[in-house]
């Protein structure tokens, strides 16, 4: 049905490749590019081997808009799926308008130089997507993403009014490092490092990093220290559900994982400003990531799962009703299918799945858009049946 390119060759960008090509009666006609064309021979060597599928590999600086520009009217891609960093979503969504592209990420942007998480910089696009009649879809992973299209569906299945949401989200795997994080060093160090943030009764509440936490239970895997900290798609769930009294976002962190962290920002390895060695300036942060273990290797010993939904409680015919809706996801099975922990696998399904729903016309409209603004049903079906099944608890306990 049409030609997508693909931008980033990372864990995630990994298995949205696989899945683009489990789907190639959709996605026609696959791209991969990055900076590094190297890393996206690698992948389409692999996928070739797995399903027979051919991926045309570029070399891309997603930082210059010149250079994406050329490429996208070389190719010209029904649809760009940027899975690179998120400091490049603007670049790549300028792109997109001066070449004619429509475009999905799985992150916000966030500038280079603070660790700063909003979507009023994306936002802003939505005149000139709209008047250009090309569609932007923004962070359609898991959490931002499936978390998304979760709350629509309850919204939509369950619910009059929604009152109470939390994003819960559980990383029960072991890597077998010492420390290691499971998506991009840099983001990931970056993102839980700030200071927390949730929504309650029409303004924003501050909190420190990490600074209130609680013992969660979750399905097949119980108790486990969940965190409060902000997260994204807050932002447009509240402004999406406007009936929403209080949103929140927990993520698990283990002890040592937590002991670790802490000695990197007391001697400096989480700044993000540059500092100057041996008469060279270098950022703290990219250099550690450096030398921290590459996230795309950490599939082959990982075990155990994740566990990743929404609890929710509101009104429905005039009475009380909770709702818990999740996936749990194996490390394992996900390293089995293609080659990458659980962590991308649940980022790169639902970025096939958003693209597939975009692709196949049950997704459209001009202008830019969050998942959850988009009938939820088609992809609730396809992500399903992509392997991130979906689970419900009516009325049960939320311990929220």
């Amino acid at each position: 049905m049409g030609k997508v390119l693909i931008i980033g060759a990372g864990g995630v960008g990994t298995v949205v490749v696989h899945k683009v090509a489990q789907n190639a009666d959709v996605f026609t006609d696959i791209v991969l590019a990055s900076r590094t064309k190297s890393k996206c021979d690698v992948i389409a060597a692999d996928v070739k081997k797995r399903y027979g599928v051919d991926i045309k590999t570029e070399q891309v600086d997603a930082d210059n808009v010149a250079d994406l520009v050329a490429l996208f009217k070389k190719h010209q891609p029904k649809l760009v799926i940027n899975v690179a960093l998120p400091y490049q979503d603007l670049t790549i969504m300028d792109a997109c308008l001066e070449a004619g592209c429509n475009y999905l990420d799985t992150a916000n942007y966030e500038p280079k130089d603070v660790a700063h998480f909003e979507y009023s910089w994306q936002w802003a696009y939505q005149d000139r997507f709209k008047q250009a009649g090309l569609t932007a879809i923004l962070g359609c992973g898991f959490d931002p993403g499936q978390t998304g299209v979760y709350t629509a569906y309850a919204a939509k299945h369950h619910f009059d009014t929604i009152e109470y949401l939390d994003i819960v989200d559980c990383n029960a795997g072991d890597h077998h490092h010492a420390f290691a994080t499971n998506f991009n060093p840099e983001i990931n160090i970056r993102e839980i490092t700030q200071n927390g943030r949730y929504y309650e009764n029409g303004q924003w509440v501050a909190t420190g990093p990490l600074e209130i936490h609680k013992a969660l239970n979750y399905p097949e895997i119980g108790p486990k220290e969940s965190y409060l900290l902000y997260h994204e798609e807050l932002e447009s769930l509240v402004k999406n559900f406007p009936t929403i009294k209080r949103a929140r976002f927990w993520m698990t962190f283990g002890q040592e994982y937590l002991t670790h962290l802490r000695v990197i920002q007391n001697i400096g390895m989480a700044r993000i400003d540059e500092v100057e060695y041996n008469g060279v300036k270098i950022v703290p942060l990219q250099f550690l990531k450096a030398v921290l273990p590459n996230p795309q290797d950490l599939g082959e010993n990982y075990s155990g799962w994740t566990s990743i939904g929404c609890r929710i409680r509101g009104k429905k015919d005039g009475k009380d009703k909770t709702y818990y809706i999740y996936n749990n996801c194996s490390h394992e099975a996900a390293y089995k299918e293609t080659g990458m922990q659980g962590v991308s696998y649940t980022t790169g399904v639902p970025a096939m799945t958003g693209a597939y729903m975009f692709m196949t016309g049950k997704w459209s409209g001009a202008g830019v858009f969050n998942v959850e603004e988009f009938d939820p049903d088609p992809f609730m079906k396809k992500v399903a049946e992509s392997g991130l099944p979906w689970h419900e608890i009516v009325d049960g306990d939320l311990e929220l």
